[in-house]
């Protein structure tokens, strides 16, 4: 699967912004789907992610009540909500697909997208 990853961009402190990641093939319901981040300096991080149905759901707790991960298989993409953002949220966010399950580590997961930029200003 090949991943696109778009609506990042620079948002005050307090505001929202939806990611979207958009997936080639005709399979995208078949794999579970996450969203990472980096950090200048930084590892990259889990985020959140969703399983095939969109059933089940995961997330860091340094984004719990904040972040709302979705998908539309329909339209072979996922989303990710943000709400509340902070400057430490800045990164470049990254969409991931697995066929591995919930899982958060970056090593389980075989296709990744291109990233976009976050920057949350104070």
């Amino acid at each position: 699967v090949q991943l696109q990853a778009s609506g990042g961009g620079l948002v005050q402190a307090g505001g929202s912004l939806r990611l979207s990641c958009a997936a080639s093939g005709r399979t995208f319901s078949s794999y579970f789907m996450g969203w990472f981040r980096q950090a200048p300096g930084k590892e990259r991080e889990f985020v959140a992610t969703i399983s095939g149905s969109g059933g089940s759901t995961y997330y860091a707790d340094s984004v719990k009540g904040r972040f709302t991960i979705s998908r539309d298989n329909a339209k072979n993409t996922v989303y990710l909500q943000m709400s509340s953002l902070k400057p430490e949220d800045t990164a470049v966010y990254y969409c991931a697909g697995t066929r591995s399950g919930i899982v958060v580590r970056k090593e389980s997961y075989a296709y990744w997208g291109q990233g976009t930029q976050v920057t949350v200003s104070s």
